[in-house]
């Protein structure tokens, strides 16, 4: 079964959508939109359904997908900012909370290498998180 990345994005108007990579070879295509993440994670679960049931009822040979979801640095950034502060974040990254400020806004895209610091700093405290124990 093929894994495909779908990737959430936060819309202009503070919504948020979900679409597939380009590189996904589907012969199908899906999108879910919605006011939070989870809306638009639903929404692409029932779009999935849906063309299922579509293929079957056209007699048609469904390809069978799991997916796998990510977001750009800016969506991630505003969706978790009630729960993550820039400061937080810059302390575990080591980017200042300015440069994850002007990311979350549009002003600087991170990159490439960026990226990836931002998302190892994520899992590693994480990782730190699920060994924790309160007594």
């Amino acid at each position: 079964m093929n894994t495909i990345k779908v990737f959430i994005v936060r819309e202009n108007d503070g919504s948020y959508s979900s679409y597939m990579d380009e590189q996904a070879n589907l012969p199908y295509g899906l999108v879910g939109e919605g006011a939070t993440v989870a809306e638009a994670m639903d929404e692409w679960n029932r779009a999935y359904n849906d063309m299922k049931n579509l293929f079957e009822e056209e007699g048609k040979e469904f390809v069978e997908a799991q997916f796998s979801f990510a977001y750009d640095v800016p969506s991630f950034l505003l969706y978790y900012a009630g729960k993550l502060t820039f400061a937080g974040l810059s302390k575990l990254t080591g980017i200042s909370a300015a440069q994850l400020s002007q990311y979350a806004n549009g002003y600087r895209n991170p990159s490439p290498k960026t990226t990836q610091k931002i998302q190892n700093a994520l899992h590693a405290f994480g990782n730190e998180l699920s060994q924790l124990q309160l007594v």
